[in-house]
């Protein structure tokens, strides 16, 4: 969620901070603030709204000048989004500031306590109450103050400290959030994302919970919460930073929807061998054999990924899955044990309520298959097996590449599963792969046919209620056209098994409004096509999206159609959602949205 950055060298820290809190736009926020120590004290700038206001209010960092400084972004939690609730917080004395992503869960009681001892607070913040109490603890060691602080801090959280009186330390603490720290040759750094830095260096390393980095512009050393030293290893971030940039493209999010065809091409490369899906150095042949349950577990569209992984598992692995958002898996009494393969679904690998669940899975004896696009996330340490999905970063909010590369390494499991359980011809896997193959061809075919989807944005980006329906694997994906739309647009949108309309959601319909029928699969495009029949005859205006053998078909039954090649069933939602992310996309372009950054939406969820 929030994006903190620090440094410590021999440049003005505040230029390089706010240019690593641009990196780190994409986790959405609410509110902006830099606190810099000029070696006699500490000064703090902050203000509500983008990084824009920031750089105005501090004169593009100028106005705050030193060479050690810690930024942050803010994604409001405890405390409405005001600029005394912006970050960084300091200490009543003002000797200590501190930045911080997560929520401190025993807050309430910290504070009380302070208060009772005279402290007087400025904000609503959780966040104010961790700098008052390493303030408390200080007596002459920064690093001292911190260990005795985070012994009694509870929740999920990573905090960045600086001390007025040890004007060249930056200390970093973790528990439960990410944080990295960087090596550079001008300085050193730690952050929440490696973005933030990689212009700068791409030698980090990752804390453990309850880890503390004492960072200068001369060393980072590290030491458990009792102040034993321990060593870190170093590791190559392999990212290129061009990747950071839009390209010449208007939006990340167009960028990011252009770059999948070589997204997944990357993704599945490793494991197509001798035209087969080789995943025997995940997944033991013979515990697939053992299995009697898969659950997938995931928040939002690593959800909508996990229903389609349901249909195609089960059409030709013959296993039982059960889809379960992350945040419900914990609070419903899962049943697990040893036979029970759990796959957790990230793009980030910080997602906390799938990184809780996939430990609860962890303790009741199931095995753990991590499926995120971070490499050193927290998810994929915890994971017993990890596929690296290889979407490259992903700016924008709004999820395209991951998801397509999410869904791919899906399919590949699926295959994988039914060879080795023997449920699938030799005839369609081999024709399933040869598909698969291909996918990344056929992805930009699709993708050059943006301009008619383009065209059917400009002609309903005025609506402002919107249904998608479809059956089986259509209406898995409708679940996440739905959520593009609404996420970027604004348009209040949702998706219904199109055999469930008649049982009371078609009292909504009215005139004009906008349907989309997704009408891929063939063995229902016929029910389907029914329900829209059934809009259409109450007023609606009804979109279709079909194959190309299946237009003339649809046609009869829609007002308007997309059309995506023919392709066997499994792989039709990785074909179909290209044009739901395009329509999606335009239809914000001409509402005028903020299409990376939509409002109240944050790119990773660290906090439960």
């Amino acid at each position: 969620m929030c994006g903190i950055v620090g440094f410590t060298g021999k440049q003005q820290a505040a230029p390089i901070l706010l240019e690593g809190l641009e990196k780190l736009e994409y986790r959405g926020y609410d509110s902006a603030g830099l606190a810099i120590s000029d070696g006699e004290r500490v000064n703090v700038v902050k203000c509500m709204g983008r990084l824009a206001a920031l750089r105005e209010k501090s004169n593009n960092g100028k106005s705050v000048a030193g060479c050690v400084g810690i930024g942050h972004t803010r994604w409001a939690t405890h405390g409405r989004p005001s600029d005394e609730n912006s970050h960084p917080h300091v200490s009543e004395n003002g000797r200590i500031a501190i930045v911080h992503n997560g929520i401190i869960e025993n807050y309430a009681q910290i504070k009380e306590m302070l208060i009772n001892r005279g402290r007087v607070f400025k904000s609503e913040t959780d966040t104010e109450v961790a700098a008052q109490l390493i303030d408390y603890y200080y007596e002459g060691s920064i690093l001292e103050a911190v260990a005795k602080a985070s012994r009694e801090l509870e929740g999920s959280y990573a905090l960045g400290i600086i001390c007025a009186d040890e004007p060249e330390t930056i200390v970093g603490l973790k528990s439960h959030a990410p944080l990295i720290v960087a090596y550079g040759e001008e300085g050193n750094f730690f952050a929440s994302d490696v973005m933030a830095v990689v212009k700068y260096t791409k030698t980090v390393s990752y804390l453990e919970d309850d880890e503390i980095a004492v960072v200068t512009d001369k060393d980072i050393k590290f030491y458990t919460s009792f102040l034993d030293e321990i060593k870190k290893e170093k590791v190559t971030v392999d990212w290129d930073i061009s990747s950071t940039d839009k390209g010449g493209y208007e939006h990340y999010m167009f960028k990011e929807i252009m770059e999948q065809p070589e997204a997944v091409k990357r993704t599945i490369a490793p494991y197509i061998i001798d035209g087969r899906a080789e995943l025997s150095s995940v997944l033991d042949k013979a515990y697939i054999n053992s299995l009697s349950r898969i659950y997938i577990v995931a928040c939002g569209s690593s959800y909508h990924v996990g229903v389609i992984a349901k249909y195609n598992i089960e059409k030709l692995a013959r296993v039982p899955v059960e889809v379960v958002l992350a945040s419900e898996f914990r609070y419903c009494d899962p049943i697990v044990d040893k036979s029970t393969l759990v796959i957790c679904i990230s793009q980030s690998g910080e997602t906390a309520d799938t990184l809780e669940a996939q430990n609860e899975a962890k303790r009741l004896g199931a095995l753990t298959l991590a499926i995120v696009n971070v490499e050193g996330s927290s998810i994929a340490k915890s994971a017993d097996k990890v596929i690296y999905t290889k979407a490259g970063p992903e700016i924008a909010v709004a999820t395209t590449k991951a998801y397509s590369t999410q869904l791919a390494v899906t399919i590949l499991i699926a295959l994988y599963v039914a060879e080795c359980r023997g449920t699938i011809a030799a005839e369609e896997y081999a024709e399933i792969m040869r598909q698969l193959d291909v996918l990344p061809v056929t992805l930009e075919k699709i993708l050059a046919d943006k301009a008619n989807i383009q065209r059917l944005a400009y002609q309903h980006f005025n609506n402002e209620d919107l249904f998608f329906i479809g059956r089986n694997i259509d209406y898995a994906l409708s679940l996440e056209g739905s959520l593009k739309l609404k996420e970027i647009s604004y348009i209040h949108s949702e998706a219904y098994p199109a055999g469930e309309l008649k049982h009371g959601t078609i009292s909504l319909v009215v005139d004009n409004m906008l349907v989309i029928a997704v009408a891929s699969y063939g063995k229902l495009v016929d029910k389907t096509l029914s329900n829209a029949l059934e809009v259409k005859a109450r007023g609606a205006h009804v979109m279709g999206i079909t194959t190309d053998s299946l237009r003339s078909h649809v046609e009869k039954a829609t007002d308007e159609i997309i059309t995506i090649p023919d392709a066997h069933d499994v792989l039709l939602p990785s074909l179909a959602v290209l044009p739901l992310q395009l329509f999606a996309y335009y239809v914000a372009l001409y509402r005028g949205c903020d299409i990376d950054k939509p409002r109240n939406l944050a790119k990773s969820v660290t906090v439960e």
